[in-house]
């Protein structure tokens, strides 16, 4: 029963007195539902909103449903009856209506729910308007976005792929962003195919997904009937619409793609100024047909690859070039050195095509000793290798003529500077005579070597040096120190260019700390240490080349007696005299010589000096402990000629001619031995045992 007691609802808040000409003029209709009598009064543009005379209509809902279809009158009873349960004070929805003439018409109906003083519904008044074009026009604005947001996903996807592209340094790098889940296959592609031409052929490089490999394609003439084929002769991109299409054009592929599923496809020409560098195919089976604005999209695609690509083949074949010509710089092999244990190792800089001067060289000596050089030309470029290459011959070069080292630095530091280069060198040099582990070792501005114990032990051995090389014959300052250091039986002589050294963020100390760290926990093997170092240097990548020389000295060799040293003295290089005369002094003080030291020195001297003025050669002087019986010093002086020294009568007043006899005087023994071409001079002495 209908409580008639409760007070009327009242209207809606600024609802006009007299709405219907507001609402007429608006295109609205009103109603009025009085939910206690179940009577549904509309005004008369309500009733033209429904298509219905006013004596076609007898003021109850139930005969709107001659205009309301089942369907949409459930859904709008349900929405009513929901909104009056849930205590809403109006609801609002769109419905669809059929007229007069059959047709279907979107309507929006609003209303306001007007309860009584318990809650409960009395009233709902509420408009009715033809909304059919609203919706139209939401629709249109909703296709209009959806396309607007499909052209900026588009074209971010061109802009993302452009700007990924713009870090790709090889080929390989441009086959990765274009296979990338995160670029083309936005575009809706399923499938891609690139090639490159190559000698009237093309020749595939990238294709997928894996299994989508068509048998016989990897090299393709261009003559051929496919789609690739097409466009690199054409010079035109092919935009295949449909299935039927494509095994129209391509009856020869078409068979083998089939289980793709293809619907359509679009392959584009790489052009670089004019000319094909190769071709691209983008697969599509969910779409036919390209609008004029996906064609304009996928042709800046493909312009932005063809860019790209061809970039990439100049950087890989100059990085080729280069790298080649740094190959044919460095030493082809290294000699095997009696009493050691050589490894060299060479990594190329991250940066790809630039190349750095860093270079290593092992030079045999005569006397059993060995020359062990590392350096540096700056820059990372092809001139800073073929500096380096030259370098590299003159040092080996200048050390092979039996140089002291100051002497070979000082030469190279010259040779650089009249290259007439803006370029200079840091390097050092290491002569080690192996047998008795000494080794002289000159510095030019490069950082020092470090030697390993056979305890695993690592240190740095601070050697004091000069001017890299160039820069010391500019200033004037040609003076290389020689510092003298001793390598034991098992350990290593490790030297190295800076860039397995600099770390970013770190100096040079820290980054020669963590090195020697590295060092003493490597393996013992030399060629395994160095393989550990250079990994270590490939993982933590640089834009600097590192070199690297390890020399482990072996144990001494059982069947020579005592110790040994030995000199290369060039002719008129007085540095070298005065360099032997020095070595001399130290071995024959340190080896104990006792009372005989100054007879040892005069009588070396006086030999070595006779075979730089007597032949037309170098003289390399030995002095060597022989033991078993007496002990002995050995003082041997080896030349070039095969001319047997003779005495000669030096007279009352003479300065000369005496050499011989001195010989004969002083010494316990000598003689002469024939050496391959030349000869060697010879003198013992007996010695006081020492340790």
């Amino acid at each position: 029963m209908v409580d008639r007691g409760a007070s009327a609802p009242s209207l809606p808040d600024g609802w006009p007195a007299h709405p219907d000409p507001i609402l007429a003029l608006n295109l609205m209709g009103s109603f009025d539902w009085d939910l206690d009598s179940g009577l549904f009064h509309m005004d008369a543009q309500a009733h033209e909103v429904f298509d219905l005379r006013p004596d076609e209509y007898d003021g109850h809902p139930e005969t709107l449903a001659l205009r309301v279809p089942a369907a949409e009158s459930y859904r709008l009873d349900s929405l009513v009856a929901r909104a009056m349960k849930d205590g809403s004070e109006n609801y609002g929805a769109y419905f669809r209506l059929r007229r007069r003439d059959g047709t279907l018409r979107w309507t929006h109906t609003q209303g306001y729910i007007r309860r009584d003083e318990t809650g409960r519904p009395r009233r709902i008044i509420g408009i009715v308007r033809d909304a059919t074009q609203e919706l139209a026009d939401s629709e249109a604005r909703r296709e209009q976005e959806a396309q607007d947001a499909a052209r900026r996903h588009q074209t971010s996807v061109v802009q993302l792929t452009t700007a990924a592209l713009a870090h790709a340094r090889t080929v390989q790098d441009v086959i990765d962003v274009v296979k990338d889940t995160h670029g083309l296959t936005h575009l809706g592609a399923t499938s891609l195919v690139m090639g490159l031409v190559e000698a009237g052929r093309i020749r595939l490089i990238a294709e997928g997904p894996a299994g989508s490999f068509v048998p016989g394609t990897l090299v393709t003439r261009i003559d051929e009937p496919y789609p690739m084929s097409d466009v690199v002769r054409t010079l035109t991109p092919r935009f295949i619409e449909s299935p039927e299409e494509f095994a129209e054009g391509y009856p020869l592929l078409w068979p083998h793609i089939t289980d793709l599923r293809i619907t359509s496809a679009a392959y584009l020409p790489l052009i670089v100024q004019a000319r094909p560098i190769g071709a691209m195919g983008l697969l599509y089976n969910d779409r036919r047909g390209f609008s004029d604005e996906e064609r304009n999209v996928l042709l800046a695609l493909g312009s932005s690859i063809a860019q790209s690509l061809q970039r990439a083949m100049f950087y890989e074949q100059e990085k080729d070039l280069a790298s080649g010509l740094q190959q044919a710089m460095l030493p082809r092999t290294i000699p095997s050195v009696r009493g050691a244990d050589v490894a060299v190792r060479y990594r190329s800089a991250a940066l790809g095509r630039d190349i750095g001067g860093d270079w290593y060289d092992l030079i045999p000596l005569p006397g059993g000793r060995v020359g062990a050089v590392i350096g540096d030309v700056q820059g990372h470029d092809t001139h800073a290798a073929a500096v380096m290459g030259q370098l590299r011959i003159v040092l080996r070069a200048y050390a092979a003529e039996g140089h002291t080292p100051a002497t070979v630095m000082a030469r190279a530091s010259v040779f650089l500077h009249e290259l007439d280069t803006d370029r200079f060198a840091t390097c050092l040099y290491a002569e080690a005579d192996l047998s008795t582990g000494v080794v002289q070792v000159v510095r030019a501005g490069h950082i020092d070597p470090l030697i390993r114990a056979t305890d695993g032990g690592c240190r740095r051995v601070p050697v004091p040096g000069g001017l890299p090389l160039g820069l010391s014959a500019e200033f004037g300052s040609l003076e290389y120190p020689v510092g003298t250091l001793e390598l034991d039986p098992g350990h290593t002589l490790l030297l190295c260019t800076d860039g397995l050294v600099e770390q970013p963020g770190a100096d040079l100390d820290d980054g020669v700390q963590v090195l020697t760290a590295l060092i003493a926990t490597g393996p013992d093997d030399v060629r395994d240490l160095a393989d550990c170092l250079i990994d270590v240097a490939e993982e933590r990548g640089g834009d600097d080349d590192v070199a690297l020389l390890l020399l482990r000295r072996r144990g001494p060799d059982t069947t020579q007696s005592g110790s040994r040293l030995q000199q290369h003295v060039a002719p008129g290089d007085p540095e070298a005299l005065t360099q032997a005369r020095h070595m001399i002094r130290a071995a024959v003080r340190a080896w104990g010589a006792g009372e005989r030291a100054d007879e040892i020195e005069l009588v070396a001297d006086e030999v070595v000096t006779n075979a730089l003025m007597h032949t037309e050669g170098s003289a390399i002087l030995t002095l060597r402990v022989l033991t078993g019986g007496d002990r002995r010093l050995r003082v041997e002086v080896e030349d070039s000629s095969s001319a047997l020294p003779r005495r000669r009568d030096a007279g009352e007043s003479g300065v000369s001619g005496r050499g011989l006899l001195l010989v004969d005087l002083l010494t316990d023994a000598w003689g002469v031995e024939a050496r391959g071409g030349g000869k060697c001079v010879w003198c013992e002495f007996v010695v006081p045992p020492g340790d």
